[in-house]
């Protein structure tokens, strides 16, 4: 079960806005994500909890920040339900969408368990909720993913496998790369892995 420690920051000015504390894990019906969030300065400022189904389709998605709340499972596309910081609003939501992205690591990792990629498959398109801090208002987004890389690097543990993704937002045509092993997210933008404590899981 990893568990461990990312930095999230502003990908264009490098600005740190929080700590993620996670662990994960794989399932015999799919994958879990818990983490913490923490400001900087070490505040409480959030929490992710997302369950996958054996598919990669988000079972059940609970996200925390800024005192709003989200509840979301995949349903007739896409279903969530988003609470303001006092309680006493909640709005409903449906977008025929494939699964929800936001900030937090995990989800990235969540969507390469929906796409299944391998090197040989072409530019997959994909629909996503986008859920991002501090208010966690819903924005459907394209990106396209492509598996461009997939090489094992020799560890202590054994070799470890690493995919390289080339991500592309359809709307701006702004392209990035994500590195990812197992479960876990090595580099992204915006995201920079600081402490593992044990090696990523290996999905069968």
């Amino acid at each position: 079960m990893p568990r461990g420690r990312y930095s999230l920051f502003d990908p264009h000015d490098h600005t740190p806005f929080a700590q993620e504390h996670f662990q994960c894990a794989p399932g015999p019906s799919g994958w879990r994500y818990v983490s913490r969030v923490t400001t900087p300065s070490g505040e409480p400022s959030g929490s992710v909890d997302l369950a996958l189904d054996d598919l990669g389709r988000p079972i059940r998605l609970e996200l925390h920040a800024g005192g709003w709340q989200v509840r979301g499972a995949a349903l007739d596309g896409v279903t969530w339900v988003r609470t303001d910081p006092t309680g006493s609003h909640a709005t409903e939501g449906n977008v025929r969408a494939h699964a929800f992205t936001g900030t937090s690591p995990a989800f990235l990792i969540a969507t390469t368990r929906l796409l299944r990629l391998t090197p040989s498959t072409s530019a997959t398109r994909v629909r996503l909720v986008a859920l991002t801090d501090p208010v966690l208002a819903p924005r459907t987004v394209d990106q396209s993913w492509a598996l461009v890389n997939s090489e094992a690097h020799a560890t202590d543990n054994g070799p470890l496998t690493v995919d390289e993704y080339q991500v592309t937002a359809l709307d701006t045509g702004e392209r990035h790369t994500v590195h990812i092993a197992g479960d876990v997210v090595l580099a992204a933008p915006g995201i920079e892995l600081e402490d593992l404590e044990s090696p990523p899981s290996v999905f069968r």
